[in-house]
C-alpha cells in the first residue's frame, strides 16, 4: 500500500475553504431549524386544531421522507415550479433548515411537556400573559432539559451537510471530490475530509459540555 499525501498538499486550500462553507451552511440551517422548530412546537401544544394538524403533517412528511430526496426536490423542482433559479447553497440551507425544524419541534415539545405543570398554573394564577409565560418561564427551563438533544441534532446537521456536495456546493466533501478527480487519489483527500469533520464535531461537543456545566451551576 502506497500513500501519497505529498501529492495533495497544494490542493489542501480547497478543503480548508470548504470548512467555511460547511460552517456557514450549518449555522444558517441551524438558525432556521431552531426558529421554525420552536414555532412548530408551540403550534403542536396549542388548542387550534387546524394548526395542530398542519404541524403534525409537516413533521410526519419531513421525518418520513429521505433528506436527499427533499434536497433534490427543492433544488431541481423550484426553478420548474416558480421560475426562480435557486442557488445550490440556498437550496441546501432551505432544505436542511426545514428538515431540522421537524426534529427540533419534537425535541422542544418534549422539553415543554417535561416542565412541571405547576409552573404554568402558578403563572396563570399570577395573571402572567401566555406569551411572557412561555418565553420567560417555560422555554428557558425546557432548554436546559433538551440541550443534549439539540447538540446531537446540530452534530447530525454537520455530518449530513455533506449531502450538499451532490448539488455542487463546494463544501468539505466536494473539495475532497475535486482533489480526487485532479490527483486520482481517493484515500488521502477523503481521510483528511473525515478528520476535518471529526475535529468540527469534537469542538462543538466540547463547547456544548461547557455550556451545559455553566447552566447547571446557575441552577
Amino acid at each position: 500500500m502506497e500513500l501519497h499525501f505529498d501529492q495533495i498538499i497544494d490542493s489542501l486550500p480547497i478543503l480548508f475553504d470548504g470548512i467555511w462553507v460547511t460552517l456557514t451552511f450549518t449555522l444558517l440551517s441551524a438558525v432556521i431549524g431552531f426558529i421554525w422548530g420552536t414555532v412548530l412546537s408551540l403550534i403542536r401544544i396549542s388548542t387550534i386544531k387546524p394548526l395542530v394538524w398542519f404541524a403534525m403533517a409537516y413533521t410526519s412528511i419531513f421525518r418520513g421522507t429521505p433528506l436527499l430526496v427533499q434536497l433534490f426536490l427543492i433544488f431541481f423542482a423550484t426553478p420548474q415550479l416558480t421560475g426562480y433559479s435557486i442557488s445550490p447553497l440556498e437550496a441546501g440551507v432551505l432544505t436542511f433548515g426545514l428538515n431540522s425544524a421537524a426534529y427540533i419541534a419534537e425535541i422542544i415539545r418534549g422539553g415543554i411537556l417535561a416542565v412541571d405543570k405547576g409552573q404554568r398554573e402558578a403563572a396563570v394564577s399570577l395573571g402572567i400573559p401566555y406569551r411572557k409565560m412561555m418565553f420567560s418561564i417555560i422555554l428557558p427551563q425546557a432548554f436546559k432539559t433538551i440541550l443534549p438533544a439539540l447538540v446531537n441534532e446540530s452534530i447530525a446537521l454537520i455530518k449530513e451537510s455533506s449531502l450538499v456536495a451532490t448539488i455542487g456546493v463546494m463544501d468539505i466533501l466536494r473539495g475532497a471530490q475535486v482533489i480526487q478527480n485532479a490527483t486520482f487519489l481517493s484515500f488521502e483527500p477523503y481521510i483528511i475530509a473525515a478528520a476535518i469533520y471529526y475535529v468540527i464535531v469534537m469542538i462543538l461537543t466540547t463547547l456544548a459540555r461547557l455550556l451545559e456545566r455553566r447552566m447547571r451551576r446557575s441552577d
